[in-house]
This record gives structure tokens, sequence and C-alpha cells, in this order.
């Protein structure tokens, strides 16, 4: 078995979903693709099929990536997940003490980490200073760049 890989059950469920698109949509989109490419004749000059094939070789690379990822996933149960401390699967409201902003972060497994969408890993320099925190908590954190950023916990919740 490889690595195991922490998910939460609504990135279990984005993951399948993307496994599913790939499986079912994708690789009919491609196929055609291909057909098409190949009723233009000589495939030896055929930028057209040979970009589809590439794009077919990179859809399947995904799809297997996914089902590894799947196989060796291990999904945070909603119900296994104490909302006393910071853990995988919860989502914490913390002031920055210098700036005097609050921010808000849901924690998640590495795979599912996403900034964009205030996911940070519990890997993350922030997300592995939270974990195990309470409430009223201050967390220092090193960041990489040798900055120290202090963060009072506020809030943990769902």
């Amino acid at each position: 078995m490889g690595e195991q890989v922490i998910l939460t059950k609504d990135g279990l469920l984005e993951i399948q979903q993307k496994l599913d698109y790939l499986k079912t949509v994708k690789r009919a989109e491609i196929s055609e693709q291909i057909k098409e490419a190949r009723s233009f004749g000589d495939l030896s000059e055929n930028a057209e099929y040979d970009e589809a094939k590439n794009e077919q070789a990179r859809v399947e690379a995904e799809i297997a990536q996914l089902e590894k990822l799947l196989r060796n996933a291990v999904v945070v149960e909603d119900t296994e997940i104490d909302h006393s401390v910071v853990s995988i699967g919860t989502t914490v409201r913390i002031l920055d003490l210098e700036y005097g902003e609050e921010e808000e972060y849901h924690i998640v497994g590495s795979v599912e980490a996403d900034a964009d969408k205030r996911r940070i890993s519990n890997e993350s320099p922030v997300g592995a200073a939270l974990i195990g925190k309470s409430v009223g908590d201050i967390v220092e954190v090193l960041t990489p760049s040798g900055e120290i950023l202090k963060f009072k916990i506020i809030d943990i919740h769902k």
C-alpha cells in the first residue's frame, strides 16, 4: 500500500466527481478528437492527431493518479472530529495579532489544500501550528521566509 492520504468527506467527494468526469466525459471527448483527426489523413504530419493523443495520455495519467489517491485515502469522518481543538475537517477563525485582521481557514489534508478557497493543509506552516490548539490559544508560526506570525484562535467549528 502507498502512503496514506488524509481526506475530508468533501474532499473525497470532489475527487470522486473529478475522476468520474475524466472517465466518462473527458475520455469520450478525446476519443472524438482522435477520430476526427484520423479523418484528416496522414497521421505522420497530423498535428491535431498528435495533440489529441498527448491529451489522452495526460488524462489517463491523471485518472491513474486519482485512482491511486483514492486507494490510499483515509477519510476523516465528521463524527470523529473534535471541535474543541483545531484538527483536519475543522474551520478555524484566527486573529492576526500584528495587523488586527481576522482570517478563517478550513483545515484539510495536503491533497485538498487550495489557498483560493481558504483551505490550508495540516502540513503547511500555519496549519501545522494550529493543529491541536484551542480557542483562546496564541499560536506562533515560523514562515519559510523566517518571519514569525502570531495568531489568536477565536473560533473552531465544522
